[in-house]
């Protein structure tokens, strides 16, 4: 979570703020200001956390109410730490990319390791359990709000680069807290299923099950392929498929997989 908190400051006091680009959450509120005092930005970021500490201590629990703390903390620290220090570009997209990368790598970290950094995501936890929105829901509802708000302080085109810096670290954290081979289960409903099956322990060195199945219309028994790959297999999991069978259904889902035999059998 520190090694996280690092790489937020530096997503943060390097590469966004210099470019007049923020953050969403409490963060992106602290940024605003500070901008707009001039006090620390450090001091704002922990100070508005406080009373989402208070929410999460008595809704969500103890545990990962003070770990969000010590991520706070750290971030504080971080943003007070390289405020002093020069930005590396003042190319705006620069700056939207590399911050969004760097930022979404730290707070992956943070939130894999079972913290949060910011008090938005609390009360989003807390509302899921009152209304029909899902916490991702809900934490986009304050962003695009707190980001559409920096428009009329930074501009407009500053607040739709601020957005796809969000945009990016978004997609960054999904990556790190579920690692580039998350893991997929994939159907494969094909006449062909006995080739395909022998192809895919053949090619990938995987495990495959053939289930029993029976289709409701025409009452025809068959074998449906059952596989679990990496999300990098996916692509080759569809052409060994098609391959054989153009007309072969295949759905795919995520999947969190416990046990030895997944592992990657040694192809020769």
């Amino acid at each position: 979570m520190m090694i996280g908190c690092v790489l937020v400051s530096i997503g943060l006091e390097i590469f966004l703020l210099p470019n007049n680009l923020i953050d969403g959450g409490v963060v992106g509120i602290s940024i605003m200001a500070s901008h707009l005092t001039n006090l620390p930005l450090g001091a704002f970021t922990f100070i508005l956390n406080i009373p989402f500490f208070i929410l999460g201590y008595k809704h969500i629990g103890k545990t990962f109410t003070l770990s969000t703390i010590f991520s706070v903390i750290c971030l504080s620290i971080g943003v007070s730490v390289l405020h002093p220090v020069p930005g590396i570009t003042h190319d705006v997209l620069l700056g939207t990319v590399f911050g969004g990368i760097i930022m979404g790598a730290g707070v992956g970290l943070i939130i894999r390791n079972g913290g949060s950094l910011d008090g938005t995501e609390i009360a989003a936890i807390i509302l899921d359990k009152r209304i029909s929105f899902s916490i991702g829901e809900i934490v986009m509802f304050f962003n695009l709000f707190i980001l559409g708000a920096s428009g009329f302080l930074f501009g407009f085109d500053k607040a739709m680069y601020s957005l796809i810096a969000y945009f990016i670290a978004f997609k960054v954290i999904d990556i790190v807290v579920e690692g580039f081979d998350e893991s997929k289960a994939v159907t494969i409903i094909s006449d062909k299923y006995q080739d395909i099956a022998e192809a895919i322990m053949d090619r990938l060195g995987r495990g495959v099950t053939l289930l029993d199945g029976k289709g409701a219309y025409k009452g025809i028994e068959t074998s449906v392929v059952y596989v679990i790959v990496s999300r990098l297999e996916i692509a080759k999991v569809k052409t060994i498929v098609l391959g054989f069978d153009e007309d072969a259904l295949i759905t795919i889902g995520s999947v969190e997989v416990a046990g030895k035999r997944y592992k990657k059998k040694a192809i020769h």
